[in-house]
């Protein structure tokens, strides 16, 4: 998948001050954003856009009869927002994106930068801009710090991006190894690696999605960690914590961008996936 195939990128060329110029620039070197990002953030709220669309790169359906060919590079990723996750060509490893910097988290507990590069088969992204803002005193498991979450949710059926920073207890993830040609969701993550670790701060980030969207993306919470100094990450399975900042975004506007490679093209994508999806995103049966 081509830039140009992907809806909502439109390239541009613009003459712009110096003074904008060497603005611009420092403000990439102090935050480590992309030029892309900076100059869109800023002409969205000139002109009053909100950002409150998810765009998204292939289906859960997909993930589950194992189109895993990236088609989207990290480079196109980072041009449709600062904040989002997902995986990697042949599933090899959890995707994080925080503060428009993509992380890949691996199968051997390590956590990198990818080039521009390297192509996704699945991502989802936005740019992220809180609608609420509150305080977790105490968060005693993965179904208690849902519970908590689904308080600041304002519907059902509407996509919520999340995002917790603080520091963990405990936290146990998981994160996806390369998968051998073939292999559907299940097979592959049979063999994920599993991670635990406390008194770890960092950022939990991700996604709340309808059950009725099923079908697109994982329904339910869907969290990824990444810790504050970026050596430990993957898909969030327990968690134990107090004192977490949680902040809620309301995500009203889905741009849903498909691939046009033939494993896509010939997937039979009809199957209902929840159940394989539930077994894949779990942890792993020991």
């Amino acid at each position: 998948m081509t830039n140009s195939n992907i809806p909502g990128s439109c390239p541009i060329n613009v003459n712009v001050s110096q003074t904008i110029m060497q603005a611009l620039q420092k403000r990439c070197e102090q935050t480590h954003e992309t030029l892309d990002h900076v100059i869109q953030d800023a002409l969205a709220k000139a002109l009053e856009i909100e950002h409150h669309t998810l765009y998204q790169v292939s289906t859960s359906a997909a993930l589950v009869q194992g189109v895993y060919q990236g088609c989207v590079s990290v480079g196109d990723i980072k041009t449709h927002g600062d904040f989002g996750l997902g995986t990697f060509d042949s599933l090899d490893g959890e995707g994080l994106m925080l503060d428009g910097q993509v992380y890949q988290a691996l199968g051997n507990g390590s956590v990198i930068q990818p080039a521009d590069t390297t192509k996704a088969p699945f991502w989802v992204s936005t740019e992220f801009e809180a609608d609420r803002t509150v305080a977790l005193e105490a968060v005693s498991n993965w179904e208690d710090l849902c519970s908590q979450i689904d308080q600041y949710r304002s519907s059902e059926n509407i996509f919520v991006a999340i995002r917790i920073d603080g520091v963990f207890e405990e936290i146990h993830y998981r994160v996806a190894c390369k998968s051998a040609p073939g292999e559907d969701l299940v097979t592959a993550t049979s063999h994920q690696a599993e991670f635990k670790f406390n008194q770890i701060t960092g950022t939990l980030l991700g996604f709340w999605s309808p059950g009725y969207a099923k079908t697109l993306n994982i329904p339910g919470y869907h969290l990824h960690l990444l810790s504050a100094d970026h050596q430990h990450g993957g898909h969030v399975l327990g968690i134990k914590a107090s004192n977490l900042k949680l902040q809620v975004m309301d995500a009203n506007n889905l741009v849903l961008a498909l691939p046009e490679s033939p494993q896509f093209l010939a997937a039979d994508l009809s199957a209902d996936p929840t159940a394989a999806l539930s077994k894949a995103e779990g942890a792993s049966v020991k």
